[in-house]
């Protein structure tokens, strides 16, 4: 075979290798498209046989046989339906949804916050979806139910006025409620033969979570944006406080001010420090321990900043204590005489409670049944933190005789009190432009 053969052999081996694979790719994408149709098609037949009753055994073993003696054919296939985890199909079937705002109670010792997104657990919001899920209650996942929060409070810190809005399974019908994405929303006034999302989610809820009530709300409605104002209160012993000079002083927040030297700095995300604080007050709770008064700080305003309200009352307790004077919070509202923030530790998070959190128009249902459950769950868990008090209170009767002991005491157990040293003559702090900062908190900058 002469050398220019070869070549036309070779050039007619690479034509019909290419025109194999052209027809290669033609039958591979005939196949798709009639497995798909296939697929479609038997997807179909399924969901009609799951709807009708029949091949709810072929496709999940044992759920038929299991609900077969619930009693009757409707409660049979209702039951059997319900039974599939994870299964759209109840939703399918006969659930329609709506759009709802819930008014959420917690005590936050044991929680990393409330949000999800530190990737620390256990988290408030955790909790709620893990209740969501459990009472087949959402619809989609969370992005889908429209998902939204008030506020975020932190590692340690309570709430008895939280409020979040989601989708959640609704017992109107679908053209009773007329819930479509649009923006048409149930009338508030229909809530009759609605499920009781109180008693509903509170029976599977960890019992320092409690939902307080639930309102229907249109789609437009955001528990963040659409909130008009957001209260705190923070608890403390009077001790030897000066009062009136801490009111004195926490009436100088009352407007709009700068609060940059009130807050955690957060650079990376918030570049207004401008909040208006509409109220503030401190008076007592009438609670007392060994003749000490209980006292709380009520302070409220339309948003806060980071850790705003805990570095104010820092600085009111070192006014309290006379550490500072009332003048201090002119100085530190007043960002050209000082620019960046003074070192100081923030009061501690515990006694840190969101009040309430208000809007227009929104009014929280809470059936009579489901309120009674609700104040004697609430009542048993304070009866059961006064019987801790109580025997911690023992424990310090019990060791009130070494506290006397002199020997003890000339011996150095008692610490020397640190020298304090003035606000505005410390070193200020760095401004914050820390990574994890800007990922923990960038969905919700300066709002809490």
């Amino acid at each position: 075979m002469s050398k220019l053969d070869g070549e036309d052999e070779v050039v007619s081996l690479r034509s019909q290798l290419h025109s194999l694979q052209i027809r290669l790719k033609e039958l591979e994408a005939e196949n798709a498209k009639m497995s798909s149709q296939l697929s479609k098609s038997c997807c179909h037949n399924k969901t009609e046989d799951m709807l009708n009753g029949s091949g709810v055994e072929r496709l999940h073993p044992g759920v038929a046989s299991h609900s077969k003696n619930i009693g009757g054919d409707k409660d049979r296939k209702k039951k059997a339906i319900e039974r599939i985890p994870g299964s759209n199909l109840e939703i399918m079937a006969h659930h329609s949804k709506r759009y709802v705002a819930l008014k959420v109670m917690y005590f936050g010792q044991r929680f990393y916050g409330f949000a999800s997104e530190a990737q620390m657990d256990p988290t408030v919001e955790s909790e709620l979806f893990k209740a969501f899920e459990k009472t087949r209650l959402l619809v989609g996942d969370k992005k889908a139910s429209l998902y939204s929060r008030c506020g975020r409070t932190d590692k340690g810190v309570s709430s008895v006025g939280q409020v979040v809005a989601l989708f959640l399974r609704s017992n109107l019908k679908e053209a009773d409620a007329n819930n479509k994405m649009s923006g048409e929303s149930i009338p508030e006034t229909r809530t009759e033969g609605e499920i009781d999302y109180v008693r509903v989610l509170n029976r599977v809820l960890p019992n320092d979570i409690r939902i307080l009530g639930w309102s229907p709300v249109s789609v437009d409605f955001s528990a963040r944006f659409s909130c008009l104002a957001r209260e705190y209160k923070y608890f403390f012993w009077r001790g030897n406080l000066n009062l009136p000079a801490m009111e004195n002083a926490g009436k100088k927040f009352i407007g709009e001010h700068d609060f940059r030297n009130f807050c955690k700095m957060d650079a990376a995300n918030v570049h207004n420090y401008r909040r208006r604080v509409t109220m503030f007050e401190i008076c007592s709770s009438n609670m007392r321990f060994e003749g000490n008064e209980l006292c709380e700080i009520r302070v409220k305003g339309s948003a806060f900043l980071w850790h705003q309200v805990r570095c104010m009352v820092a600085v009111l307790f070192m006014i309290g204590q006379g550490l500072e004077s009332v003048d201090v919070i002119d100085a530190l509202l007043d960002t050209q005489k000082t620019p960046r923030k003074p070192q100081y530790a923030m009061a501690p998070e515990i006694p840190l409670v969101l009040q309430s959190c208000e809007f227009e128009d929104v009014k929280f249902i809470c059936s009579s049944d489901s309120g009674q459950a609700l104040r004697i769950h609430l009542d048993n868990e304070c009866r059961a933190y006064q019987l801790q008090s109580a025997i911690y209170r023992e424990a310090v009767r019990s060791c009130l005789p070494l506290a006397n002991d002199q020997n003890l005491l000339n011996k150095g157990t008692i610490k020397k009190v640190a020298s304090h040293v003035p606000l505005l003559s410390r070193p200020t702090e760095q401004v914050s432009l820390n990574a994890s900062n800007t990922a923990k908190r960038k969905d919700c900058p300066g709002i809490f």
